[in-house]
């Protein structure tokens, strides 16, 4: 049957992309411990004195420079929200947000899960200069989430997965247009035309799939900086220049059957060996056809997230939390209207957002429940959503400039996500179905003759 067909290859390929997200969640979170350690050990000043080392380029008598911090949050990251931007555009064109029917339980349930913490954290700030900090409580880190959500293995139905996986990258899409729109202070329109321009050859190239990396190198470095330089942040770059990438295939894969057919075809007429393609120009043109033809078959946006989740996964964010979790727990203020916003706007607002709105959308026949999801499923998968690690520590210092602020907000983001990811454990062990050995009575052991 097709559709059992697709199904298995989905659940496949989101057992994959599960994995490689429990990976990273693992060795964020204990970056994200050494550096908390760190910055109250004996050792604290050390990590701050490297945290803060300024690092640039100097040439005559200017230079740029910016702190190690700063490098990573303005330039690593660029590379995660190119993958982010990736995963937005598959979703958007050929994935789970593809349709309205697809997309209107999990766009909704975001929307929900961005307006209610946003809100709380509105109503304890409302009048005060703290009140930027709103985009705070809004995002959810899909590795942490989905790392919790891997625990369970089996027990987890295919359709609580897409729906979280859907959710975090609408979450995602949300955050990046919040911090495009509202954490810019001011745009330099020259650097950003100039970004633009550059934009063109650079849309080429990835059509083409250019393997000229030095040409690609100083093109991408050209629109971060131009970006840079405008005033939004530069990691918006990376989501612009993901949207340049395509993500459907270049050829019909029926047109490659038929073409890798006649191509063995005509390579088993021959006398093919290891050396024989270096004599003969036809053998080596046949297989040369061969290979491009498979290459255009894989879409080269999803290639590019395949090279790139490593890349992301065992370095720039776990740098990024090395660089930025570390507070000094005793300076913060947790009765602070800035604390009881975020924790209460993650703890509480993202799992009564979640359930809220999708109710409304079931309610209002725009979508149903996924097959083998019930309502509870989906509250604790909204207490996950409520782990908004990464992005919330990246917005906050958008938000804040003053220091306290900053370590106030960050140690509240880890708070509340530690008790979002407990409560969310909870919740899903007691409403997911038992796994097969838990549900199978226990007999007892029959005794052989030789026992007696």
């Amino acid at each position: 049957m097709p559709d059992a067909k697709k199904l298995a290859r989905q659940e496949r390929e989101f057992e994959s992309f599960v994995h490689s997200e429990v990976l990273g969640s693992i060795i964020l979170l204990v970056c994200a411990v050494v550096a908390l350690v760190w910055a109250n050990s004996p050792w604290s000043e050390g990590y701050f004195h490297l945290v803060h080392t300024d690092a640039g380029l100097w040439w005559g008598a200017d230079h740029h420079s910016m702190s190690l911090q700063h490098w990573i949050n303005d330039g690593l990251m660029v590379i995660f929200f190119f993958v982010v931007g990736l995963e937005i555009k598959r979703e958007l064109l050929l994935g789970h947000l593809s349709s309205f029917r697809q997309a209107s339980l999990p766009v909704m349930a975001a929307l929900g899960g961005v307006l209610v913490p946003a809100g709380i954290y509105f109503a304890f700030n409302f009048g005060t200069e703290t009140v930027q900090g709103w985009g705070i409580p809004m995002a959810t880190d899909i590795a942490f989430a989905l790392g919790i959500l891997a625990m369970f293995g089996k027990r987890v139905p295919i359709g609580l997965k897409v729906f979280l996986t859907a959710l975090a990258i609408a979450d995602d899409l949300a955050a990046v247009l919040v911090i495009a729109l509202f954490y810019t202070q001011q745009i330099n329109f020259v650097p950003l035309i100039i970004a633009g321009v550059l934009m063109v050859p650079l849309l080429v190239a990835f059509r083409m799939r250019l393997r000229r990396v030095d040409v690609m190198m100083l093109l991408i470095i050209g629109v971060w900086a131009g970006v840079f330089a405008s005033g939004i942040h530069a990691t918006v770059a990376g989501v612009l220049m993901a949207f340049l990438v395509p993500v459907k295939v270049r050829i019909e894969p029926q047109k490659l059957i038929d073409l890798a057919s006649e191509s063995l075809e005509k390579l088993g007429r021959d006398d093919v060996t290891e050396d024989s393609m270096i004599e003969k120009h036809d053998q080596l043109e046949v297989i040369e056809d061969l290979h491009q033809s498979t290459r255009h078959l894989v879409p080269f946006g999803l290639a590019l997230e395949h090279y790139l989740h490593p890349l992301q996964t065992l370095l720039v964010l776990p740098l990024f939390a090395l660089f930025n979790a570390g507070v000094s727990i005793g300076e913060q203020s947790f009765g602070s209207t800035v604390s009881l916003g975020i924790v209460l706007g993650l703890f509480l607002g993202k799992p009564i957002g979640i359930m809220a709105f999708s109710w409304l959308t079931v309610m209002l026949r725009l979508a149903k429940l996924p097959e083998g999801v019930n309502w509870g499923q989906i509250f604790g998968t909204g207490c996950l959503a409520g782990v908004g690690f990464t992005m919330s520590i990246f917005i906050t210092d958008l938000a804040f400039d003053d220091e306290a602020l900053i370590s106030d907000a960050k140690l509240s983001i880890v708070i509340a996500s530690v008790l979002a990811g407990i409560v969310g454990y909870v919740v899903l062990r007691r409403v997911l179905p038992k796994a097969a050995d838990e549900t199978q009575p226990k007999t007892e052991p029959t005794a052989s003759p030789d026992d007696h």
